[in-house]
């Protein structure tokens, strides 16, 4: 099982870390545009392999997507990050020309690659993976949504005051400040719904701070966050690459779904040896329906600045 993940950086490295510690792919290649950028992080990693357990080979390459020849499994994590107060929508003018450039140099040289899309705004770079690789629609996957619930279910976790063991929970819409949708009414503690134990007031706050998750960590941080987005995609690689059949929120294009057609938006998708095996609808109240269409709406304005 060959991996490469594309783009060097705080985000690109953390996923290379957490693939190669699980230890089911026989190869990472990093690539990036920096001179000697992805080679030396290759080989910072590749020195804790004795001390941490794993076999997995990493390699590190500057721009040159020969390397990267026969990849099962692509990650685009390539493109400016956020800065405080900056939308992910603002990222659009470099990172779509970026995602463009990368997603089509990484199926030249592998024709039956699988990509999860990482580079903001993600829905979008999703949907433009799309457009310029013409690949299958099981075989591009956004990431944003597994992200979004583990953070959802993080601070469900902290208003119980019980571990995230205890918590299950999912986000569904765009990956966004404002579009994202985290489903309090489905949300559980072991099996028991969460609205047993947390007031309305409290579970207003949970689903506020879920959605401004990324702008509060690129406030403190100066930057986006990176472990959590790397062990996102770790898991989304690891459940591709195992063949685990997982349930994953993320993003994916969408034909009729929920009501909804030509855009890629964050729904439950489970996760297989092919990439998007099923979506799955789940049965919204009307509110969270009337939330997917608003979502859906700004991912098509988003979308519409690709032109």
């Amino acid at each position: 099982m060959k991996v490469t993940v594309v783009g060097a950086g705080a985000v690109g490295a953390s996923c290379a870390e957490y693939i190669a510690l699980k230890n089911f792919a026989s190869e990472v290649v990093l690539l990036d545009i920096k001179e000697g950028y992805a080679e030396g992080k290759a080989m910072d990693l590749m020195q804790t392999a004795s001390l941490m357990g794993f076999d997995t080979k990493i390699t590190g390459t500057t721009g040159d997507y020969a390397k990267t020849a026969n990849s099962d499994i692509a990650v685009i994590t390539s493109g400016i990050p956020r800065k405080p107060g900056m939308t992910r929508e603002e990222l659009i003018g470099i990172n779509a020309g970026i995602v463009k450039t990368v997603a089509t140099n990484i199926v030249q040289h592998s024709p039956n690659v699988i990509l999860i899309v990482v580079s903001n705004p993600m829905d979008t770079m999703t949907y433009l993976a799309h457009k310029v690789t013409g690949l299958p629609k099981n075989r591009i996957i956004g990431m944003g949504g597994a992200l979004d619930s583990a953070r959802f279910k993080y601070f469900l976790s902290q208003a119980l005051q019980c571990p995230q063991s205890d918590v299950d929970g999912i986000v569904l819409g765009m990956h966004s400040d404002t579009g994202m949708i985290p489903l309090t009414r489905l949300a559980t503690r072991n099996s028991v719904p969460v609205t047993q134990f947390l007031s309305i007031d409290k579970l207003t706050q949970v689903l506020e701070d879920t959605k401004v998750g990324g702008a509060t960590l690129t406030k403190l941080l100066g930057t986006s966050a990176w472990y959590a987005p790397g062990a996102a995609v770790s898991s989304m690689v690891q459940a591709i690459a195992c063949d685990q059949k997982k349930l994953f929120p993320c993003s994916v294009l969408l034909e009729g779904e929920y009501g909804l057609s030509d855009l890629c938006i964050g729904a439950p998708a489970i996760i297989g040896k092919n990439g998007v095996e099923k979506i799955v609808e789940i049965a919204l109240n009307d509110a969270e329906n009337a939330k997917m269409k608003e979502s859906a709406t700004a991912v098509k304005g988003t979308n519409a600045l690709l032109n």
